[in-house]
């Protein structure tokens, strides 16, 4: 699989690169785009104020030219957390994506938003502050609206991005359990 993986709110940190060549190590080619050029945060509040101030157009612009030189070879779209959010926004608009991987983290989603069945896996921790019952429940809903097929695994106990081992949140168990997993969706495309 051809896999475009997006950072989190912290940067493009080692463990985007990490997860990148764990993905490697499987057969898949892997691009980690940095939407930040270069800045990465010991915070998730230092990290959304570089967001907030960027802005979200500007990240999405960014993303877009990362993905475009290879979106026509159909592409698995991924992301960490807001990378997650800003993978789900381009696979719903490139009629070429092959699937969506989150990982700890949703986006709204467009009232004309339609695909053909896109395979759609959503890792996320339980509970999570940022991505709560009532929010995936109404999510969820909404992406098989869009005619997405869609898987969500839930860690409880597990602190919003578990699989980061350089974070307070991380949770080794719920990370292997989560890679094992999304192997499999990636090798099921």
């Amino acid at each position: 699989m051809n896999i475009m993986l997006f950072h989190s709110t912290y940067g493009l940190r080692p463990a985007v690169r990490a997860a990148a060549d764990r993905l490697r190590a499987a057969g898949h080619e892997v691009w980690t785009p940095d939407l930040f050029d270069g800045h990465t945060f010991e915070t998730v509040e230092e990290g959304m104020a570089f967001s907030d101030e960027t802005g979200k157009d500007e990240l999405l612009k960014r993303a877009v030219l990362a993905a475009a030189p290879y979106s026509g070879r159909g592409l698995v779209y991924a992301g960490f957390s807001l990378g997650a959010s800003v993978a789900q926004t381009l696979a719903l608009g490139d009629e070429k994506a092959v699937g969506l991987l989150l990982l700890h983290g949703t986006s709204d989603i467009a009232e004309n938003a339609s695909v053909d069945e896109l395979p759609v896996q959503l890792h996320v921790a339980e509970p999570d502050q940022f991505e709560t019952d009532d929010w995936l429940s109404a999510w969820y809903l909404q992406m098989q609206r869009t005619g997405a097929d869609v898987e969500i695994y839930r860690y409880a106990g597990a602190g919003h991005i578990y699989t980061d081992p350089d974070l307070p949140d991380y949770d080794a168990e719920a990370a292997e359990a989560t890679w094992k997993v999304a192997l499999g969706f990636l090798d099921s495309l």
